[in-house]
């Protein structure tokens, strides 16, 4: 297991999700979550000298763990414009894409960037992209109840949603949501206490994901790359909640984000792409004890169909 960037971020399934490519030396490959850059120095150490590797961030701290190497190039850029920059680079076809959708420990231990309900004090951020204009905070105090309660529903599938969002709305009416412990305070009384850290967590799920639009993100890259996988091309994916594993499984299974199956005249499934192995990847032992928090990693690896 890596550990890059001084404690920016623990590498998950390292060895299982670069393998999972299976590098050919001259080709072309894109890690769409560069973070401290653990996998992308994985795939530059199995490419030969004539390939290369573009790594996706849009969060201007990654840009500290670029890798000092002629076959790299980092895109300051949310990964759902992969098409675009590739075409901006000349590229039409790729052999490989890894995406690791975890949010980096960086993001979690820094109180600043508000990810985490470790820090009371700290503001209601959530943004990966700090340029970007919409904050959790914005959510919180902008949102209808309605709104509101239909993100902690889809996103944090959590059955409180609609008495999380009526506290809120109460809440902001006194005054401004505007910190983690803010947050807290007005929501502690919905969360049963042995089950609160688990419930706190989906909250703060339900409000990242709205505000940096992870989902659609996610589908849009998942089907920009089916477009760049040449023929044999590897879509190496790690996630770590239902909600982004079921959109991975269904772009590999189907095609499509929502899972619609088609089929020929002889019943067998179209797709662009197919399964390398029916069960999903997850962490060893080993790398669970040196890094608990990848613990609901999932790994899925596709390859695409001639």
């Amino acid at each position: 297991m890596i550990k890059t960037a001084e404690t920016y971020h623990v590498s998950v399934l390292l060895n299982e999700s670069v393998g999972g490519l299976d590098i050919q030396p001259d080709g072309i490959y894109v890690d769409v979550t560069f973070g401290g850059g653990g996998h992308s120095r994985e795939i530059l150490r199995r490419l030969g000298p004539g390939g290369r590797l573009f790594g996706f961030d849009q969060d201007e701290d990654a840009e500290k763990n670029i890798v000092g190497d002629q076959r790299f190039t980092f895109v300051r850029s949310n990964f759902r414009y992969l098409k675009q920059w590739m075409r901006y680079y000349g590229v039409e076809q790729i052999d490989g894409l890894l995406a690791d959708l975890g949010v980096s420990s960086h993001h979690f231990d820094d109180p600043e960037r508000g990810f985490s309900f470790r820090f009371d004090d700290a503001a209601l951020d959530m943004r990966m992209n700090k340029r970007a204009g919409m904050t959790a905070a914005d959510v919180v105090n902008g949102y209808t109840e309605e709104q509101l309660a239909d993100v902690f529903d889809l996103y944090g599938e959590l059955k409180q949603a609609r008495r999380i969002a009526a506290a809120l709305v109460k809440a902001r009416q006194q005054a401004p949501i505007l910190t983690i412990g803010q947050l807290l305070r007005a929501t502690e009384q919905i969360f049963a206490r042995e089950r609160e850290k688990k419930e706190v967590t989906k909250l703060f799920q339900a409000l990242r994901i709205e505000v940096n639009h992870e989902m659609a993100a996610l589908r849009e890259m998942l089907l920009g790359a089916c477009r760049l996988l040449r023929p044999g091309g590897r879509l190496s994916v790690i996630t770590y909640h239902s909600l982004e594993d079921r959109i991975v499984k269904n772009v590999m299974r189907s095609g499509n984000a929502e899972g619609r199956v088609e089929q020929d005249f002889y019943g067998r499934i179209q797709s662009p792409l197919h399964l390398i192995y029916n069960r999903v990847i997850t962490p060893s032992a080993e790398e669970l004890e040196q890094n608990p928090r990848s613990r609901s990693a999932k790994l899925r690896i596709a390859e695409k169909t001639e």
